[in-house]
């Protein structure tokens, strides 16, 4: 580019548009190089300044889905955690079944009494070493960030129910586990007062973004063979995870798919629940 081309960020924030940015997004999504550098020249040519960063990425995500669905539904889990409101119980149970198949045996929702109130427990995850509590915080807008006071309140909580808590159970890990970023100062004061901090690209090794590609626990809202109608029927009838449907094909019939229709959309989540290399 002749002249440095400024965006504009879903926090409102303008910053210098950075190719090797776009590049290293579409990597993490497991795009072929050959593919990367099409959609990079694709997006570069429809760039204007103080484009909005969703516009960029909605020419990159349109530009894949012609070209290669299945990457470009590895691309949308991002946008797709977002599509999962307006309610924070899909984005749980995601946490939660994330922390199942890793073992633990895991509660959702559990009233919880301490030292002076009963608090709500996001989830609740344990084994024979550990016990863990999460709080989650959804947001089904880009740009929000967890700031400190969320990492506050989750301490006053927590403290109250470890003073409750049988005395073997007193050590137990705190989480709080967002689906996009936390500010630096909630970080810090998360990391001083032992809990345990996720966000979408947080920390470098374990991040959520990390987490969901490596259990192969996609949401159904990154999936490109499946409409917006369908995909809201499904998840108001409980189903988060394209596991789901693998799981009880019966819910892709009883949405009136033809079979066409059902079996693209069967290979798709195939493609997409397959468990990615933890060494990556």
């Amino acid at each position: 580019m002749e002249k440095e081309i400024r965006v504009i960020k879903a926090s409102g924030e303008r910053e210098p548009f950075s190719v090797e940015k776009l590049r290293r997004s579409l990597e993490k999504s497991r795009v072929s190089p050959p593919l990367v550098e099409e959609v990079v020249k694709h997006v570069v040519a429809e760039l204007k300044n103080d484009m909005k960063t969703s516009a960029i990425y909605r020419h990159a995500y349109s530009y894949l889905r012609r070209k290669h669905p299945m990457a470009a539904s590895r691309y949308n889990i991002k946008r797709a955690i977002l599509d999962l409101g307006p309610t924070g119980y899909p984005f749980e149970k995601i946490i939660a079944e994330i922390l199942r198949v890793q073992g633990f045996v895991v509660e959702v929702d559990k009233i919880v009494q301490g030292y002076c109130v009963s608090h709500e427990v996001d989830v609740i995850a344990e084994n024979k070493k550990r016990f863990i509590m999460v709080e989650s915080k959804f947001h089904n807008q880009a740009g929000y960030k967890t700031d400190v006071k969320v990492a506050l309140y989750i301490k006053a909580r927590f403290d109250d129910i470890s003073k409750k808590l049988p005395e073997n159970e007193k050590k137990f890990e705190a989480w709080l586990v967002t689906n996009t970023k936390l500010t630096s100062d909630a970080i810090k004061y998360a990391a001083c007062a032992g809990i345990k901090t996720i966000g979408w690209n947080h920390p470098p090794q374990g991040s959520l973004q990390q987490l969901i590609e490596r259990s192969g626990l996609h949401p159904l809202t990154c999936l490109t063979s499946l409409t917006n109608y369908h995909k809201k029927q499904l998840i108001s009838r409980g189903v988060v995870l394209c596991r789901e449907i693998i799981d009880s094909k019966d819910i892709l019939a009883s949405l009136g798919l033809n079979k066409a229709r059902t079996e693209k959309a069967i290979q798709e989540i195939k493609e997409m629940c397959r468990k990615e290399n933890n060494k990556r």
